[in-house]
């Protein structure tokens, strides 16, 4: 069985058992340009 669990701030615990951990961050996006979300793709 596999177990995806998506958010921020996973408790210490869950990082602890996982197998995978991942962390992502922003380092760029549209919409800090005032570019708007566009229907079909992030919505």
């Amino acid at each position: 069985m596999h177990l995806i669990l998506t958010g921020r701030g996973a408790p210490k615990a869950v990082v602890e058992v996982a197998d995978t951990v991942t962390e992502m961050r922003m380092i760029k996006h549209a919409f800090e340009a005032g570019i708007s979300a566009t229907q079909g793709i992030e919505f």
